[in-house]
């Protein structure tokens, strides 16, 4: 009987070490794969928080909010705090911004003011020591790339106003990347 226990035992410790002890007790691994979604506001006034979604190695949602350099909300910053349900951390979106706003409409129609744009993928580092709470510590960058749908609003003499806060749209920001927490 006891060496069918030793035996039994024995097979249950080499099933946790090629599970991997952590994936064996329901722990997340430290490193690996991540996707994301994230929902723009596209006519939104103001600095409104978008929804996002990350799966993989982190698995967990919450909001991402454009910040400066300094970490305050601001609209034209180049960061985005990402803050989820078990912390947070920081990108720098620098890049993905500048895609953005070198970007044309691909299919502008001026009898209605309406066009698309896509962002091409770019990499947007994690900043570094900005991770709190089960993000402490992350690392890596993530290749995002981004599509919008607009239409934006007429002048008083009937005329596509293109600098302004478009009336209609939407907009999705997506990707992966590797990460390492802690």
């Amino acid at each position: 009987m006891r060496r069918t226990a030793a035996v039994v035992g024995g097979v249950a410790l080499l099933c946790l070490l090629s599970l991997g002890v952590p994936a064996a007790f329901g722990q997340s691994p430290t490193s690996g794969l991540i996707k994301v979604f994230v929902t723009i506001p596209v006519t939104a006034k103001g600095n409104p928080p978008s929804p996002i979604v990350i799966t993989g190695v982190i698995g967990d949602y919450g909001t991402a909010l454009t910040v400066n350099a300094k970490g305050k909300s601001d609209s034209n910053g180049n960061f985005e705090r990402v803050r989820l349900t078990k912390g947070k951390f920081t990108v720098n979106a620098t890049t993905l911004n500048q895609e953005f706003a070198a970007g044309t409409p691909s299919d502008f129609n001026s009898s209605n003011c309406s066009g698309t744009f896509d962002a091409s993928p770019v990499s947007v580092p994690i900043v570094s020591g900005s991770g709190t709470g089960a993000y402490a510590g992350i690392t890596g960058a993530i290749t995002l790339s981004g599509q919008f749908a607009f239409i934006a609003p007429k002048t008083k003499k009937g005329a596509c106003n293109l600098s302004g806060t478009p009336v209609g749209g939407w907009g999705a920001v997506t990707g992966s990347g590797t990460v390492s927490i802690g």
